[in-house]
């Protein structure tokens, strides 16, 4: 359903409705995954320049804790400009987002990857994620 349509046919209701549905969609797509696996899809995709530990960074920033973390924000990592003001958070959706396609996520950033493709995979790869704090 259309955000649009539900405005113009039902009103708040509809709104709240439509929200709810992308909401619900969005959260399958990353909700369904299995940290176990998502270890072997970071030291496959991640791990040549993240790492998971805390203030540890390589060619990129550490990934320990990054769900729900305001973008660009680690310390002692230089950040591209288009990075520092992309004013995000890396929640679940952006977080698959990016992984999807970092250079259209972030235009201008300075990432070295073309995406991940998969859905599972990166499922996967977000419920890792939100597993280490």
């Amino acid at each position: 359903m259309r955000l649009a349509h539900a405005i113009s046919k039902r009103g708040a209701r509809g709104i709240l409705l439509a929200m709810a549905t992308m909401t619900l969609a969005s959260a399958a797509s990353w909700g369904a995954g299995d940290a176990q696996a998502g270890i072997d899809v970071f030291a496959g995709q991640c791990a040549e320049c993240h790492s998971m530990k805390e203030g540890k960074n390589k060619k990129g920033p550490s990934l320990f804790a990054v769900v729900g973390r305001k973008a660009a924000t680690v310390a002692d990592f230089k950040y591209s400009d288009a990075m520092k003001s992309s004013g995000f958070s890396w929640t679940p959706e952006q977080i698959d987002a990016y992984v999807t396609a970092p250079k259209k996520a972030v235009p201008g950033g300075i990432m070295k990857y073309d995406g991940l493709t998969e859905a599972k995979a990166r499922a996967d790869l977000i419920a890792y994620l939100a597993s280490v704090k």
